[in-house]
């Protein structure tokens, strides 16, 4: 107690009606949880670093959420786990992997001094305590369960294997390397006009709408999306993009490249994002789980569909497939420049040397990428690590003799996103 009055915290002790308690029942601390936690205020992660750093509250407001979450911690550790429904086990899963993200950046934030010259052209390696801050974002953004140097090598191994899935489908064209990669720029694979897209991208909407409702649950519970063509020149980067069950295609100055026409509608649509945020609307979820969304499920759900594209009818040709692979490899090329850039503390031309060993001309993209994770830290890794466990999860359920894609796939999304290690958890554990 004389600590506690040194440092100032008794008076926030009346802020929680149930400080240092050790109440068994967990029905009684998610209901303290929930109204403490609504009191606290706290600021919902930005994208970009900067933005997260000028949000930074003061000393009062960081000690207040230290003792929350210090006495949450002290709480979970005696809740009678055996009296526990599915539902409820769940939620203590959350509470125990939010309580010690929050500790983790509560630590970094106390050792925050404040800086007049947070600069997005640099990256969050250059800020005080950088290293640490990227450490967290990490586990923000993709999983608790991950560190930089881990991530940083996972990037390299992903590029050689995305490079071996391209020469094999390079010798499966029985095409020499020349030929093959030459012919990739012939006219048959563009198309000119933005009806032409909008026709290619109905056509795949009808074909994977007749084969997706036997592999995957609730898709005759979930809206129709729309296509449109996009009208926002600030998203023209990117070939398409998804928002309020709209796929939207982007048609500006070149023509539509045929080798992103499959894997993004599968990305983006169904059984992508459209799929998957409109799942988490269906399914039961607590109130604990719609406090918080998770990055690694959901940007890795949309990366993982596209490696269904066989079975989806998406990839008729080796093109198309190949087109996934093209995209995939900057993606994995991302992983390990994200690390090296705001953990290794590489430069831009460091990261460009690096980006054209593994990529050739695309210079261009690589620009925008590196800025983009200098900005971004750390949320370009979501999509491929948690792509990693969604196909881990799917080779392990396939050893199953009685294995079926609409089984497993409601095993996943059962609980819509959820942190993808306590999704492992589950399924290791057998849970429903």
């Amino acid at each position: 107690m004389k600590s506690l009055l040194r440092k100032g915290l008794v008076p926030m002790m009346f802020c929680f009606q149930f400080l240092f308690a050790q109440d068994p029942n967990f029905e009684n601390l998610r209901a303290d949880f929930l109204k403490g936690y609504a009191k606290l205020d706290i600021t919902y992660i930005n994208i970009s670093y900067v933005q997260n750093m000028q949000a930074i509250q003061g000393a009062e407001s960081i000690r207040e959420q230290e003792l929350f979450f210090r006495d949450l911690q002290n709480r979970l550790k005696h809740v009678d786990l055996k009296k526990m429904d599915e539902y409820q086990k769940l939620d203590y899963d959350i509470l125990i992997y939010e309580t010690a993200l929050n500790l983790e950046r509560l630590a970094l934030e106390k050792k925050w001094k404040g800086s007049d010259e947070l600069d997005d052209s640099k990256s969050v390696y250059h800020i005080e305590n950088g290293k640490e801050w990227y450490a967290y974002l990490l586990k923000k953004w993709v999983d608790i369960s991950i560190s930089p140097k881990e991530m940083f090598q996972f990037g390299l191994l992903e590029i050689e294997k995305v490079k071996a899935q391209m020469k094999r489908l390079q010798q499966a064209s029985g095409l020499s390397e020349t030929d093959f990669y030459s012919g990739l720029d012939d006219e048959k694979f563009f198309i000119e006009r933005a009806s032409g897209v909008q026709a290619e991208f109905e056509k795949i909407k009808s074909n994977i709408g007749d084969i997706a409702v036997n592999l995957f649950p609730y898709i005759n519970d979930i809206p129709e999306v729309h296509i449109a063509r996009g009208t926002n020149p600030s998203l023209a980067h990117a070939p398409a993009y998804y928002a309020n069950n709209t796929f939207y295609f982007n048609f500006f100055d070149e023509p539509f490249n045929r080798r992103q026409l499959g894997w993004f509608f599968a990305h983006e649509a169904i059984p992508g994002h459209h799929y998957q945020s409109s799942v988490n609307r269906v399914v039961k979820r607590t109130e604990i789980q719609d406090l918080f969304w998770y990055a690694g499920f959901v940007e890795g759900w949309g990366a993982y569909v596209e490696h269904l594209g066989d079975v989806l009818g998406v990839y008729e040709t080796i093109y198309d497939e190949y087109g996934k692979w093209e995209w995939d490899l900057i993606r994995s090329v991302r992983v390990s420049l994200d690390v090296g850039l705001n953990y290794y503390g590489w430069s831009d031309e460091e990261a460009m040397t690096f980006w054209k060993k593994h990529i050739t001309d695309k210079d261009d993209i690589g620009v925008r990428e590196i800025n983009r994770m200098k900005r971004w830290p750390a949320q370009v890794i979501s999509y491929k690590y948690g792509a990693k466990v969604f196909l881990g999860l799917l080779e392990n359920a396939k050893k199953d003799p009685d294995f079926d894609y609409k089984t497993f796939h409601e095993k996943l999304l059962k609980h819509g996103d959820i942190p993808i290690s306590v999704l492992e958890k589950r399924l290791d554990k057998g849970a429903n």
